[in-house]
């Protein structure tokens, strides 16, 4: 099932993705990820607003070492060392596909999962393990299921 945390004071701001990670329960270096369709409140040299690759650990440190919101960021988690070639990036702003009544998978074909940071009033989470749901809810009882959005 996907989720989405919008409309709520239980967070300090949307979208930072250390804050999310937390709360899921899930370490950034666990995966490799392919970060796209991003916008900062301020990049620095280590992230501009070019889609990339960036291994897990070097996300980690870099979401340790800086406080930065994500307004709009599609994070689609891949097995370590698993890089497929991308054809079309995902993206958030102007994805329409996330207001449907279908239920959707990560837009990545090869991720297991997916984070969106939708500008910067919402996050969506697609396709996250059963368990890091149960953590989030348990931080933010306002989730809910996409589809009933």
């Amino acid at each position: 099932m996907n989720y989405i945390l919008e409309k709520t004071n239980q967070v300090p701001y949307f979208t930072n993705m250390r804050i999310t990670l937390d709360a899921l329960g899930i370490l950034a270096a666990e995966y490799d990820w392919y970060v796209s369709d991003i916008e900062m409140n301020h990049f620095t040299a280590d992230f501009n607003q070019d889609d990339k690759w960036i291994l897990g650990e070097d996300l980690q440190h870099f979401l340790a070492n800086h406080d930065v919101q994500f307004i709009w960021a599609v994070f689609s988690a891949l097995p370590k060392g698993f890089r497929p070639i991308v054809k079309d990036s995902p993206h958030a702003d102007g994805n329409s596909s996330y207001w449907g009544r279908e239920l959707i998978q990560p837009q990545l074909a090869e991720a297991e999962f997916e984070i969106v940071c939708w500008d910067s009033s919402a996050t969506i989470l697609i396709g996250v393990p059963d368990e890091a749901i149960i953590k989030f809810s348990r931080l933010y009882p306002d989730v809910k299921p996409l589809q009933s959005s």
